[in-house]
């Protein structure tokens, strides 16, 4: 290819450390990245360089496609489409690993197989609506359509590498930008009634997104114990993520204020667990403790602590707040598959760990806290957002709603018959 071959290094965020940080030896910290040079758009050589993947591995698998982009004239007049996705795959540094990954599916089981062999340049918006035709009528793995979600994310995923496209000057417009898809319905929680827990154990029926009434979620917590008692705590009343959960250090706990601060989540991606910023702004918060969950995450620091103890010098002294026998922080596919086996023991209507923020929503409402608060509590950017998705009120609420209405119309009713009767006394 000529110029610099690959390059792929390792490091980190820390401020004044970089690639020299000492704890660059510890698997989980930093990130890899790679460099290389290669033609760009102008016709003359640029340095690329990428970071964010999970191995050294990932990292030179994505610096290898640009260079076999390079190497076949990808960045050019004369590029198909998928000369086009693959080199903007290895050369965009703004996008997160998983969004990155679920990229790199939609390039190769989607995109690549439906216009690859189209001319960049003769890429039209025929082509793309043929394309996405043809998806509608696709079957997945189980025999389903793909789903309009799925749909929409496969075009952002073509229309964010025609932009880029643009950007580069290879194309005047973006023949994806126009394209009308049927809207993704989002999916609304729904409570574990009576009936829907005895068709459940009927026939194995079960709601797409569902969460327990206050009922059931006093059992759960009343059989789980051990360890990660406190962490399904927190996921039920206050509605944290499982990354966040497993990225919570105990510098951002502060039990003297009652409050803790979301600054960093774990990911799982390639078979590494990374630490990354939360998933959004909104979703870097301060989140209020009630006294109740002071007191057990100071019971789960003293048993930490005591841990700690028996470990000694084979302690990993990250400061996570929740972490495996040794000190280090849990994975987050761990939590996922823990949660499920205490569901499947407790005999409870099933529901995700991810539902327990729809639970944490519903219970926060139910408890008379605005709908603003909760956003807050979240982390949502959109109040919408909350309102749409989360906020499968809990069935107390309901009844509650309906009683004050009805108290309402009878206090009414009463308050005019009163009136009329007072009017029509002196006449008789």
């Amino acid at each position: 290819m000529g110029g610099n071959a690959l390059i792929v290094y390792r490091r980190c965020g820390c401020q004044g450390a970089e690639r020299s940080c000492p704890r660059l030896a510890e698997p989980w910290h930093g990130s890899w990245y790679f460099a290389v040079q290669v033609v760009g758009a102008s016709g003359r050589r640029e340095r690329v360089r990428k970071g964010g993947f999970a191995s050294a591995e990932e990292a030179e698998q994505a610096g290898e496609q640009l260079i076999a982009a390079d190497r076949e004239g990808a960045v050019g007049a004369t590029c198909t489409v998928a000369q086009w996705l693959r080199a903007w795959l290895g050369s965009d540094q703004s996008i997160r690993p998983r969004t990155r990954q679920g990229y790199a599916d939609h390039v190769r089981l989607h995109l690549v197989p439906g216009l690859g062999r189209v001319r960049l340049a003769e890429l039209s918006s025929r082509n793309v609506r043929q394309l996405f035709s043809a998806l509608a009528r696709r079957r997945n793995r189980y025999g389903r359509p793909l789903s309009p979600s799925t749909l929409q994310r496969i075009h952002a995923t073509l229309r964010a590498a025609l932009n880029a496209a643009v950007r580069e000057g290879l194309l005047t417009s973006n023949p994806a930008r126009h394209l009308r898809l049927p809207r993704p319905r989002r999916p609304h929680a729904v409570v574990w009634s009576q009936r829907r827990v005895a068709a459940w154990q009927a026939d194995g029926q079960r709601p797409a997104v569902a969460v327990w009434t206050t009922q059931q979620l006093r059992a759960f917590l009343a059989f789980v114990h051990g360890a990660l008692f406190a962490l399904w705590w927190l996921a039920a009343l206050r509605g944290l993520r499982r990354g966040e959960l497993a990225g919570l250090r105990w510098v951002e706990v502060n039990l003297e204020a009652a409050e803790l601060t979301v600054a960093q989540q774990l990911i799982q991606h390639g078979g590494q667990i990374r630490v990354v910023p939360p998933k959004s702004a909104a979703s870097q918060r301060t989140v209020a403790l009630d006294g109740e969950t002071v007191r057990l995450l100071l019971e789960h620091e003293r048993r930490q602590a005591e841990q700690q103890q028996r470990c000694g010098s084979e302690w990993n002294a990250d400061g996570y707040v929740f972490v495996r026998d040794d000190g280090r922080p849990i994975a987050p596919d761990y939590l996922t598959q823990r949660f499920r086996q205490l569901v499947l023991a407790s005999r409870l209507p099933p529901v995700r760990l991810h539902d327990l923020r729809h639970g944490a929503a519903s219970t926060a409402l139910a408890a008379q806290v605005d709908l603003r608060t909760v956003q807050g509590q979240l982390g949502h950017a959109s109040i919408v957002l909350t309102a749409d998705t989360y906020t499968s009120v809990l069935p107390e609420l309901y009844h509650e709603a309906a009683e004050a209405t009805a108290r309402l119309v009878l206090t009414t009713a009463r308050t005019t018959a009163r009136k009329v009767r007072r009017i029509r006394l002196p006449q008789t």
